[in-house]
Parts: structure tokens; C-alpha cells; sequence
């Protein structure tokens, strides 16, 4: 019988494993199977084909050995391994340019694909445990004498990728987190050479844009931090990012740089405003252009202040309260 099945099509097998089921032809069925268990499926559809005859042989209880084809797409572990997806991450990251680039888009798809699965837990567990190695890495870099400008833009361009992973996951609030507290990166960022150090700026860019997208929703204090530790820095090398990155879009890190100022409490609006304000006078195209939200912080200031029309309003009901 196994010599008949040769050639034929994956299709044309599911029909045959069909009819034999029907007659009771218990080694036509062994023979399908065993088929099925060595010929590649081809695409999704024919898999969800194959998968679906097995699990109804399994459910109507035929008595033939159906486990080899269903090893196929099962494993005995209810979820991958946390060191299997440990180590699929650190190989990305530490793999060639080209490869790496090729699989940073692959694992990305797959995840997209993944969103809402059981191991996301245990998955976002481990991206960020690869993030601390990757800032471990960084300052460990900064803190040399010499900087490897090379090697901190690979892991500059690693933590940005594994922010797109936390982001898509919809978990990129603790790194928003951690990226605030990395005072003593910040202090070294400005010792070190232009060429080293704007890596680094990308990673504080590309959060911003998750502001603005809503990637990321960080608390008050955070969204203060990130502004107080790394803003600095970030005007420091804005005119190289500007220049020097393909891929960099300033009008979509200054409207969430403008975007997360705004929303903070008024007096901290106006410290960040006025401090900008001198670097963009004295840098002009180098600096961010904020003006947008600056204007939204002066209206609120000055214009239209809530607190006028709240006064104004508690006057309004006390006079009418005295009619």
C-alpha cells in the first residue's frame, strides 16, 4: 500500500485516509499515516488540513498509531523553553550585520504573529533580561578610555530592536523605566566623542516615538525622568542624528518630545520649555524644534491660564448663590 501512496499529493492521501477510515481498513489508515508523517506539508492551510484528519481519528478513538505525525507540530513541553527563546534572542543579537538584520524582521513578523499567546510572560521575562545585557554592555563601553564606536552602535541598534519587540508586545513601560534611571550613562554620555556616544541618543529618540505612537504609557515620574536625564544629551547630538542617520525621522521625535512635555504638570512644562528654549536659540537647526508645544504652554500659561477661569468660575457661582 505504501508504494501506491508514492507521488500522490497530500490532498488526494486525506481523501483516501477518509474512505479507509469509513471502511474499517485499519492498515490503509497505518499507511496514510505514515505517509502523512514523511512527506512535507506545504503552507499553513494544507497543515491545518493534515492536523485536523489526525486529532478526529484520535477523537473517534480508530485504533492506529497517530502520535509520530502530530510530533511534527507539537512538543511535549505545554510552552517553549524560556532558555530555548533566551538563546533564539542572544543569537540575533550577536550575529553578523547582514544576518542579523534579516532575522531582527523575521522574530519581529513571528512575534507580531504571536501577540496574545501564553508565553508572552515568559517571553517578555527574557527581552528583558537581553536589555540589561545589552545597557551592561553599553556603559561597560562608556566607561573605557577608548570607545569602540562600532561596538556601542551595535548595541545601541540591539536595544532599539528589542524596544520594537517590548512595544509591539505592548510591554515597553518598565524599559521606559529603566532607560530613565541610567543617570550614570547620561553623565559619561557627554565625555565621550559625538561619533560614539549618538548610538545612544537613537535608543532616547526612538522612545519618544513610542510616546507619541502610544507605544508606551509611563507614569508622570517616568515620563519626568526621561525627559530630565536624557533630554540634555539628546540636543547634544540632535544635529548628527539629523545629518548622519538614514533612517531617522526628526519630525516624529520632536512632535513626541513636545507630546510628553505637554503632558506633564504645568511648572515642569515651563522648566523644560525655558530650558530649551536657550539651546534652541543658541543651536538653531541643531537643537529639537519644540515651538509647537512651547506655544501650547504659553497659551496655557498665559492666554487662557485654568486657574484664572477656575477663579473665575467659583466668583460666578458665589455671586449667583447670592441671588
Amino acid at each position: 500500500m505504501n508504494q501506491r501512496l508514492m507521488r500522490q499529493s497530500v490532498t488526494r492521501v486525506l481523501r483516501v485516509l477518509k474512505v479507509a477510515e469509513l471502511l474499517g481498513f485499519g492498515s490503509c489508515v497505518q499507511s496514510c499515516l505514515d505517509y502523512l508523517e514523511a512527506v512535507p506539508w506545504v503552507g499553513e492551510e494544507e497543515e491545518e488540513k493534515v492536523i485536523s484528519s489526525i486529532l478526529r481519528l484520535k477523537t473517534e478513538g480508530v485504533s492506529v498509531v497517530t502520535t509520530p505525525v502530530l510530533k511534527r507540530v507539537a512538543s511535549s513541553s505545554v510552552d517553549p523553553p524560556k532558555e530555548t527563546l533566551s538563546r533564539i534572542i542572544e543569537l540575533v543579537l550577536r550575529s553578523k550585520e547582514k544576518s542579523r538584520r534579516e532575522m531582527k524582521s523575521i522574530v519581529l513578523k513571528l512575534l507580531r504573529e504571536q501577540n496574545g499567546n501564553n508565553v508572552a510572560e515568559n517571553f517578555n521575562e527574557t527581552i528583558y533580561s537581553s536589555c540589561q545585557r545589552c545597557l551592561d554592555m553599553v556603559l561597560s563601553l562608556f566607561r573605557q578610555d577608548e570607545s569602540d564606536a562600532k561596538q556601542i552602535g551595535v548595541e545601541a541598534v540591539n536595544l532599539t530592536w528589542l524596544l520594537d519587540v517590548l512595544a509591539e508586545r505592548q510591554a515597553a513601560k518598565e524599559f521606559s523605566v529603566t532607560w530613565g534611571n541610567q543617570t550614570e550613562l547620561a553623565l559619561l554620555h557627554e565625555k565621550l566623542p559625538l561619533v560614539s556616544r549618538y548610538h545612544i541618543s537613537r535608543v532616547t529618540s526612538r522612545l519618544f516615538v513610542g510616546l507619541r505612537r502610544g507605544d508606551l504609557l509611563p507614569s508622570k515620574d517616568t515620563r519626568l525622568l526621561l525627559l530630565t536625564t536624557w533630554l540634555q544629551p539628546l540636543f547634544k547630538d540632535y544635529n548628527w542624528l539629523q545629518r548622519g542617520c538614514r533612517m531617522f525621522d526628526g519630525k516624529l521625535v520632536e512632535e513626541g518630545i513636545g507630546r510628553t512635555i505637554l503632558t506633564l504638570p504645568l511648572e515642569d512644562q515651563q522648566r523644560i520649555l525655558m530650558s530649551w528654549l536657550g539651546s534652541f536659540l543658541n543651536g538653531g537647526d541643531g537643537c529639537p524644534n519644540l515651538q509647537r508645544a512651547f506655544e501650547v504652554w504659553w497659551r496655557r500659561s498665559f492666554v487662557r491660564p485654568y486657574s484664572d477661569r477656575q477663579g473665575s468660575g467659583v466668583s460666578q457661582t458665589d455671586s449667583t448663590s447670592k441671588e
